[in-house]
């Protein structure tokens, strides 16, 4: 079967767009359930590391977050995967797939802490005497000045995170979840070339719209955020 026939084949056989389609489920479902689970413990992550209170419970957190930051962006993702799976969550009927989303969830959310730590960090200080100046105490002028500030410088590095984390999905089939590039692998098992180039240009073709679709959204953000600096 040439490369022409190959093509004609996986798009009209029900089952390898089934496959396909199926697989392009699990790598969005995952992605952005991590990105949400990276944001928000990301965020919370930045907050204590920055955070000026001297009490002790304070200070146990922000050990613990350098801790955590510091194993999660010394090791690779798979291995992080592969803990998660076959040790912390290795319980008999537990979703692979929630497991997969913890795992990227939480590798994201260290890289998340520290570009928005950054961010916070990058906003003049002046900006934040300016606020107590006005009267506002150190969590409004957080809230209200800085913060807002903040956003705007790491909208960028954010997105790239998530693009990244988009693209890292696709070692879950590794831990046997039919994402995306495991099922151009399955559609593509044969004897010749055309049968593994057709189905991988198709998923990379997949990873792309989505890479776009997302760095689209991120410009049309920056550029709002920009207009409103004009005003």
């Amino acid at each position: 079967m040439n490369f022409f026939e190959k093509t004609v084949q996986l798009f009209t056989t029900a089952d390898y767009l089934k496959l396909m389609f199926t697989g392009l489920g699990y790598t969005v479902v995952i992605s952005i359930c991590a990105a949400i689970l990276g944001l928000v413990l990301g965020t919370l992550v930045a907050l204590c590391s920055i955070s000026k209170s001297k009490g002790i419970v304070m200070r146990v957190l922000q050990g613990i977050c350098k801790v955590y930051i510091t194993i999660i962006r010394g090791t690779p993702m798979a291995l992080q995967l592969f803990i998660m799976v076959f040790a912390i969550f290795a319980i008999r009927g537990f979703p692979t797939i929630v497991t997969a989303i913890l795992a990227f969830g939480i590798n994201s959310g260290a890289y998340v802490a520290e570009n928005i730590r950054a961010g916070i960090l990058s906003v003049d200080i002046g900006q934040t005497e300016a606020g107590r100046a006005l009267g506002l105490n150190s969590r409004v002028t957080l809230i209200k000045i800085v913060i807002p500030q903040a956003i705007k410088n790491v909208i960028p590095a954010i997105g790239n995170e998530l693009i990244a984390l988009i693209k890292e999905t696709s070692i879950v089939s590794m831990i046997s979840i039919t994402d995306l590039t495991m099922a151009a692998k399955i559609i593509g098992a044969g004897n010749n070339l055309a049968s593994y180039v057709v189905p991988m240009t198709s998923a990379a073709v997949f990873y792309l719209a989505i890479v776009y679709l997302l760095t689209f959204g991120i410009k049309i953000i920056e550029k709002r955020l920009r207009a409103s600096d004009k005003r």
